[in-house]
């Protein structure tokens, strides 16, 4: 039997949607799709920790040396930054919506969605009091991870402002997304050329990218603004293209902490670096704001197809045009 076979048997087996204890007791929720594909997401954090094809094969990156131990975050999967992007403002870096407690959301609002796809979990943040001590807004974050038919992984990220005092609220926001690759120094990623960039390495400085198509040889921590809805990674070794789609979320942050910073993370092992890529679907230049009852929304769609579909399709100037 192939793999492809054996994963689609075994999940034909399962729930669609199953609740189950992750690594150190924590409850996480697994979807699987009957064709083999599967999402595991865990309820701390409402952090995405696994999303595999229909050969079970990994397509996210998290550390052999991640801590599943609250308050710690989680090293890889898809991190979400709310209400603060890195270290811009106040709050602990990336904010605190990683490393809470979420619940499964009771009563999901009317959502529109394919009703032939039933492999979605909701999930709700609400502040806590010490929350409110450190950020005095009141909130409801509600995400949905849906399992597409195709293998694709969907994330929708709803955020209300529900204060009662009238006041608004401001936030940055990222899908800190690893994505698992074979060979760092092999990768290409398409649909950022041209674009102005904010880099981290330089105190945020402004400069506009030169190359063709962006490439790795050491380490990069840049904000690329306005971006397109679409980017794409592509992965040479794997004959593999990932497609990144994306709305509401204009900025892109692409990472790679390569050889001297991957040593200096205790959650993470020091070759690790060459077979991750953090491109992140972000809102962080042009915070969002939201008035008492006002909804934001920011999606990113996740798909990787073979190589062959995508480099003449993937065009960067076609890309840039929105093709």
């Amino acid at each position: 039997m192939s793999s492809a076979a054996a994963a689609a048997t075994a999940a034909s087996e399962k729930p669609p949607v199953q609740i189950c204890k992750g690594i150190n007791g924590l409850d996480k929720v697994v979807l699987r799709d009957v064709r083999g594909s599967s999402v595991e997401v865990y309820l701390y954090g409402a952090h995405v920790t696994s999303w595999k094809n229909e050969h079970g094969e990994e397509l996210l990156f998290v550390s052999s040396k991640a801590i599943f131990k609250p308050p710690k975050a989680i090293r890889g999967g898809i991190p979400i930054c709310f209400p603060q992007f890195s270290n811009l403002g106040p709050l602990e870096a990336h904010g605190f919506a990683r490393n809470r407690f979420w619940i499964i959301d009771p009563s999901p609002p009317p959502f529109p969605v394919n009703s032939s796809n039933k492999t979605y979990v909701d999930l709700l943040l609400k502040p806590t009091e010490d929350d409110m001590k450190i950020w005095p807004h009141s909130f409801e974050f509600r995400l949905r991870v849906t399992l597409g038919p195709a293998g694709d992984l969907m994330l929708t990220s709803r955020i209300r402002n529900t204060n009662s005092d009238g006041k608004p609220f401001t936030f940055t926001f990222a899908y800190h997304t690893y994505f698992s690759v074979s060979d760092i120094s092999e990768i290409r990623v398409e649909g950022l050329e041209t674009l102005d960039y904010l880099d981290n390495l330089q105190s945020r400085q402004r400069f506009t990218e030169q190359g063709d198509a962006i490439t790795f040889e050491s380490e990069v921590d840049k904000i690329y603004l306005s971006t397109p809805t679409k980017i794409a990674i592509l992965d040479h070794e794997k004959k593999r293209t990932f497609v990144i789609r994306k709305d509401g979320l204009p900025d892109a942050v692409v990472w790679n902490p390569w050889d001297k910073k991957a040593k200096s993370m205790a959650d993470f092992g020091d070759d690790e670096y060459k077979h991750m890529l953090c491109i992140e679907a972000a809102a962080i230049e042009k915070p969002i704001t939201l008035k008492p009852g006002e909804e934001w929304r920011g999606r990113q769609e996740l798909s990787a197809v073979p190589s062959s579909y995508c480099s003449g399709q993937l065009d960067p100037r076609r890309v840039l045009q929105g093709s």
